[in-house]
C-alpha cells in the first residue's frame, strides 16, 4: 500500500533562523515538506539555522518560493490552512488531508490581512487562555497544528 501524500508547512517571510531551523527538524522527522516564501529574514547558510536543524537539514524536503503571490498561484486553495490569531476557529476543527498545506505567517507580523480576509473560512487558530500572551512560538504552532494532522491522518 503506498504511503500517503505527505503534509506541508509553508512558512511565509519567516525572520527567525532557529524557529526556521526547529521546524525543518520537525519536517524531516515527519516527512512533511518544506515552504519557504521569500524574502527571508536570513541566509538559508546561517549558522544559526543549520544548528537549530543540526544534522537533519539534508533530509528535508524545502522548496523555495519568491513570494507569496507566486506560492498562492501555483496551490488548489482548497488544500490551504491558514493559521492566525486573528479568528475564533480552533486548528482542532479542521479536517485535514494528507496533501494539505499548513500555512504560517511572519514571526512578527503574523500572515497579511488581505490573505486572512480573501481566506478567512480556511483559516484557524491555535486556542490560548491568557489574554496577555500574543501567541505562541511558531515552531510550537507548527508542531501542534502538524501533529493533529497527523493524528487525523493515521485515525
Amino acid at each position: 500500500m503506498p504511503s500517503p501524500a505527505p503534509f506541508h508547512i509553508v512558512l511565509v517571510e519567516p525572520e527567525i533562523p532557529p524557529n526556521t531551523g526547529s521546524i525543518s527538524r520537525l519536517c524531516g522527522a515527519t516527512d512533511t515538506i518544506l515552504h519557504l516564501v521569500r524574502p527571508l529574514g536570513f541566509s538559508t547558510d546561517d549558522k544559526h539555522l543549520k544548528r537549530a536543524g543540526l544534522d537533519y537539514w539534508k533530509f528535508v524536503d524545502i522548496r523555495y518560493w519568491e513570494s507569496f503571490e507566486e506560492f498562492l498561484a501555483a496551490q488548489d486553495e482548497l488544500r490551504l490552512h491558514f493559521f492566525t490569531t486573528k479568528v475564533e476557529r480552533a486548528y482542532t476543527e479542521v479536517a485535514y488531508q494528507p496533501g494539505d498545506y499548513l500555512v504560517f505567517g511572519r514571526e512578527t507580523k503574523g500572515l497579511p490581512e488581505e490573505i486572512i480576509a480573501l481566506y478567512r473560512e480556511r483559516c484557524a487558530t491555535i486556542p490560548m487562555s491568557n489574554p496577555n500572551i500574543r501567541s505562541i512560538n511558531l515552531g510550537m504552532a507548527a508542531a501542534v497544528v502538524l501533529y493533529e494532522a497527523i493524528r487525523q491522518r493515521d485515525l
